[in-house]
């Protein structure tokens, strides 16, 4: 038996969007299902997300804290964005969300994980980047507002957040799947055998 996502797409009787906002909207389908009854699926539209799972040379993981208001908490995560453009390249929108939110650039990239965050009532698709051999980047830092303007960086050990994730301390879902998954792929066959940056994405379809 082969264990892996395959796509498949039930019909749609019907189809409406009760909510927009100014990125996301909650769209309703009535969905046939198996037995042929038909029943309302409501699920927030969402354009996608790139993280970038940020290594250092001392094998250290650049986190940073922000208010989530929807769970009333400031949240330890990664650098993370939305995909603003249909069709936008995922690498580059990652390298834009590590310079704006950390100001570091990197010279290796690799694809670490393509999760669904939230597949019983959202489509985000997030693409989570390995990113190593960090500097600073060049220019002026980039002009933070709102939430971010309250973000702390920090520079914390691999090991001590997979603690922290194990120990229920730290609940962001980027960062949690980046750190498991960045042990795993050391221990297994290593960073260098993980997909290439411009590895094809069913989920969210770009043009290199």
């Amino acid at each position: 038996m082969t264990i892996k996502d395959t796509p498949e797409e039930w019909r749609v009787t019907a189809t409406g969007t009760p909510f927009r906002g100014n990125k996301t909207s909650v769209r309703t389908d009535d969905v046939v299902m198996p037995d042929g009854s038909v029943v309302k699926r409501d699920y927030q539209v969402h354009p996608g997300s790139v993280a970038v799972l940020a290594l250092d040379d001392e094998g250290r993981v650049l986190v940073l804290r922000q208010y989530r208001h929807p769970v009333r908490h400031k949240l330890w995560e990664i650098p993370a964005g939305l995909l603003d453009v249909p069709g936008e390249n995922p690498l580059h929108a990652a390298q834009r969300e590590l310079y704006e939110e950390a100001h570091v650039k990197a010279e290796d990239w690799r694809v670490l994980t393509d999760i669904y965050t939230t597949p019983g009532g959202c489509d985000e698709a997030v693409r989570i980047f390995l990113a190593r051999d960090l500097s600073e980047a060049d220019g002026e830092r980039f002009e933070v507002a709102e939430e971010e303007a309250d973000m702390e960086l920090a520079r914390v050990p691999l090991e001590d957040l997979v603690r922290a994730v194990l120990a229920g301390e730290l609940h962001n879902t980027c960062l949690v799947v980046g750190v498991l998954s960045a042990v795993a792929a050391r221990a297994g066959e290593g960073f260098d055998a993980l997909r290439g940056p411009e590895a094809p994405w069913p989920a969210r379809p770009f043009e290199a």
